[in-house]
């Protein structure tokens, strides 16, 4: 079982753009904050490909995925385990408390817990929505050979496909994202995941850099143009 809300805090059922205004703040206060306490912090699966298609959440996220390094999980454990934040919405000037709760088993190599495999979630105390944070370690056994590194999300992957990490910016916050983010993509995703601007109900809109729902299209916006090029990058 995979958990989206935090039932501890999740006091109320959100509507759909609360939710996505939720995560947005979450994401934005787990960079910032993991940014000012030195620890280097990276997208991956949704994550990267929301900050592929705009640098923005995708509307359909419910949660997103981060990774670390197994030092970096090891100095949260020490010493943020359980510790509480706060930061203003940057909707409102509500403020929110976000929650940093590892995993009992986070220094561990073995996935222990089935019921989640996160080593860490960074959780919005309001909402019960949460960010899972995965430690990457390397597999000194692996069949692929030398620098291959493991994730007990299951994913594993080659160091030189991830480091050195490159800089860019995600909801308009400092982030960071692996090397070879597009050939890392195209093999979780497929290339039409990088390329297709219809999704369900979701169409993307090239001028505003976001997917919008296609009832609120002008009506001849959504033939105009079927896939699209790398749009999600920029420049870094």
């Amino acid at each position: 079982m995979h958990f989206v809300d935090d039932a501890r805090f999740a006091k109320r059922e959100l509507s759909s753009p609360q939710r996505h205004t939720a995560l947005e703040n979450l994401v934005r206060t787990y960079l910032a904050t993991l940014d000012d306490l030195g620890i280097e912090t990276w997208l991956m699966h949704r994550a990267l490909l929301g900050w592929w298609w705009g640098k923005h959440v995708l509307p359909s996220d419910l949660d997103l995925s981060v990774q670390v390094s197994e030092p970096a999980i090891f100095f949260l454990a020490a010493y943020y385990n359980m510790s509480t934040f706060s930061s203003k919405s940057a909707d409102t000037s509500h403020r929110r408390r976000y929650l940093l709760e590892l995993s009992p088993y986070a220094k561990d190599r073995e996935h222990r817990d089935w019921s989640n495999a996160a080593d860490a979630r960074w959780i919005d105390t309001e909402s019960g929505l949460s960010i899972d944070v995965y430690a990457v370690r390397y597999n000194l056994t692996h069949p692929g050979g030398e620098g291959m590194l493991s994730c007990k999300d299951g994913s594993e992957i080659k160091d030189t496909y991830l480091f050195p990490l490159r800089n860019t910016t995600f909801e308009g916050v400092p982030a960071k994202i692996p090397y070879r983010y597009e050939e890392l993509l195209v093999i979780e995703y497929g290339a039409d995941a990088l390329k297709e601007i219809g999704h369900n109900d979701y169409h993307f809109d090239h001028d505003d850099m976001r997917w919008v729902l296609k009832e609120k299209l002008p009506a001849n916006a959504e033939g105009s143009q079927k896939t699209v090029n790398h749009v999600g990058a920029g420049e870094l």
